[in-house]
């Protein structure tokens, strides 16, 4: 099985005076502001590394739920919360890494098999596998 997704981003003008709009295929975005304020002054809008938060904790979050599916899980709730961060080096702004926090509720699993599930989620989830940063996870289970 295999899928395709995409997405368009335009950027009208240049540097920090340009302004760029997103649209995705499913039209959850649909010219959806981003751009230098946006991404390092907090202005309202996108930026990459809040898109690239969203599509990590959306994925390693329905990833763990298959998972606790498969090991006979019918019930419970989880959120995550990922935090990707930019920084600088020596070539310009690179990706270093995406920490997730996960808050869930899982009727009847042990704290053991839980982290087991969660971790193997964390590795195999396909957005952990394309980030080319360190990936970490922090979970409680209420």
């Amino acid at each position: 099985m295999s899928s395709t997704r995409s997405a368009v981003s335009r950027y009208d003008g240049l540097g920090k005076e340009g302004r760029g709009h997103i649209t995705t295929q499913s039209g959850a975005l649909t010219d959806q502001f981003y751009g230098f304020a946006t991404r390092f002054e907090n202005e309202k809008g996108t930026n990459p590394e809040e898109l690239i938060a969203a599509a990590h904790s959306s994925c390693f979050t329905m990833a763990l739920a298959f998972a606790l599916s498969r090991a006979g899980f019918s019930e419970g709730t989880l959120e995550t919360k990922a935090l990707v961060t930019l920084d600088k080096d020596e070539v310009g702004f690179v990706i270093t890494r995406s920490d997730l926090t996960l808050n869930a509720e899982v009727p009847g699993i042990t704290e053991d098999q839980f982290a087991e599930l969660a971790a193997g989620a964390k590795a195999t989830c396909p957005v952990s596998r394309l980030l080319n940063a360190e990936v970490t996870l922090t979970h409680r289970l209420a």
